[in-house]
């Protein structure tokens, strides 16, 4: 008898939940991130997304090649879904769908491993999250990684409870679907190697090895394409002091689940000397998923390249919320009232966070924005200062837009999101007497920074600044107004 089954039986050993409350929660996740579609703008990764999904099976193949290789099963599937239209609630669709199953594994996981209690407070707490309404109104596949590896330990756990070859082959899939959804989602994995036991050492290192195939295969291509993420900066272990204000999306918040999470492992390994054998195992493998990411992925951002970026540990929240459930749930008494507080008292602090993240610019690209300042006159021409901003505008903007001189064509690059430009951007100006200048960052560092030649480019065309505006939360978009000198 394994300890999973240990912990199982001993505690439940014929009641079962009411399904009502898994979909209960379920629901109100769903609800709860689906409410944040549609007022946010998409953002130039939700735009790579539709670019992506748009091409041709073939055009997905040739992009995966060069760039984004790891991103290939999700632009896949979201070739297909898009098909049916590409507005942004349908774009952003599948991520709050993908919460709402997230929780209910999530209230199924936690009574599993303690009460039914257990599991609906940890998805109440889930739901409560600003970075769960953030990502789960994000056209982008985090919130599906995050399921995807709640899928994996919840299947984990019926596996050990009872190895049957059927469960076997559910844990192995869920963990195909793990390093599918998104490559880095992998790095919670070595929390569930300390579930093994000898008794189920054959069958679950055959099921979590088959599972990992498709993360060698999209390793290697990342590995080969590391040069497109050569944006993102070398982290030092100070970041880790910020891992519980991202994983929330709400810094006191963060802080205070964070606490309550290891909480909640020091209660069920107490647990495991008491009344439920094998709990014990699962506080290290539940700490494993929660604190294993950021340590892994910094550890890869030294050893091999730079990788350290935020959303990539968004897979750990559920983590968070589930430890978080427990800590409450363990409480001798007076525990749905010590829920139902920290849920409320949870909204309450992350209140502003989630009013940021439901406005315009709560992915901080608000293009919507930049069209209503752009106020194009006849003969007005538009340059943009990186290239690839070029498919946000023509997503949201209509007939008026200013003439884009520098354009050559409708597609972008087959090898990537840029679009092929004229390199003369004095010829292209000819007879224009005014230019609209469009750039991601600050005035400043379009102003002052080489890194944009194109604005360079147009002063040296002869015009000059007339007008700057940014749009606030960094670092946003500038749009700038040029005439003729």
């Amino acid at each position: 008898m394994t300890a999973a089954t240990t912990l199982t039986s001993a505690t439940r050993p014929t009641i079962r939940p009411r399904g009502s409350a898994r979909w209960w929660m379920g629901s109100l996740a769903g609800i709860a991130a689906f409410s944040g579609n549609g007022v946010a703008s998409l953002n130039g990764d939700e735009i790579a997304t539709i670019s992506a999904a748009s091409r041709s099976l073939s055009g997905i193949f040739e992009l995966a090649r060069h760039i984004d290789g790891h991103f290939f099963p999700y632009y896949l599937f979201m070739h297909l879904w898009t098909l049916v239209g590409t507005t942004e609630l349908w774009l952003r669709l599948p991520s709050a769908v993908a919460i709402g199953v997230a929780a209910w594994l999530l209230t199924d996981l936690g009574r599993r491993l303690h009460s039914v209690r257990a599991g609906v407070i940890a998805a109440a707490i889930f739901a409560i999250l600003p970075s769960v309404s953030y990502y789960g109104a994000f056209a982008r596949p985090y919130a599906l990684a995050a399921a995807a590896v709640v899928f994996a330990f919840w299947a984990l756990h019926r596996a050990l409870e009872r190895p049957t070859g059927r469960r076997w082959v559910v844990y192995g899939v869920a963990v195909a679907l793990v390093c599918c959804a998104h490559l880095f989602a992998v790095l919670v994995l070595p929390a569930q190697v300390l579930l093994v036991r000898r008794a189920v050492l054959g069958r679950m290192v055959a099921a979590l090895g088959l599972g990992c195939v498709p993360a060698v295969v999209l390793g290697l291509i990342g590995y080969g394409e590391r040069h497109a993420i050569s944006w993102i900066p070398q982290r030092g272990i100070d970041v880790l002091a910020t891992f519980p204000k991202m994983v929330s999306e709400a810094a006191v918040l963060g802080v205070v689940l964070f606490a309550m999470a290891l909480a909640g492992v020091a209660l069920l390994w107490v647990s495991s000397r008491h009344e439920r054998a094998g709990a014990g195992v699962w506080s290290l493998a539940l700490a494993g998923w929660l604190l294993l990411p950021p340590l892994l992925l910094l550890a890869v951002s030294h050893l091999v390249t730079p990788v350290y970026v935020d959303r990539y540990l968004f897979v750990t929240a559920p983590a968070l919320a589930l430890l978080a459930g427990l800590a409450v749930a363990s409480l001798p008494r007076m525990h749905v009232v010590a829920g139902i507080a920290v849920v409320v008292l949870g909204c309450a602090l992350a209140f502003p966070e989630h009013v940021g993240v439901r406005e315009e610019n709560g992915r901080t690209d608000n293009v919507p924005w930049a069209l209503r300042v752009i106020t194009a006159e006849p003969g007005d021409a538009i340059v943009y200062g990186q290239s690839h901003l070029r498919g946000g505008f023509d997503y949201y903007a209509d007939s008026l837009m200013p003439a884009d001189v520098l354009r050559i064509g409708q597609a972008p690059d087959p090898e990537g999101f840029s679009y092929p430009e004229r390199s003369d951007v004095s010829a292209a100006l000819q007879g224009h007497e005014r230019v609209w200048v469009v750039w991601r960052g600050t005035k400043q560092s379009g102003l002052d920074d080489d890194d944009l030649p194109r604005i360079g480019e147009v002063e040296r065309a002869g015009f000059k600044l007339s007008l700057a505006k940014h749009s606030g939360d960094l670092p946003g978009i500038t749009v700038a107004l040029f005439t003729r000198r």
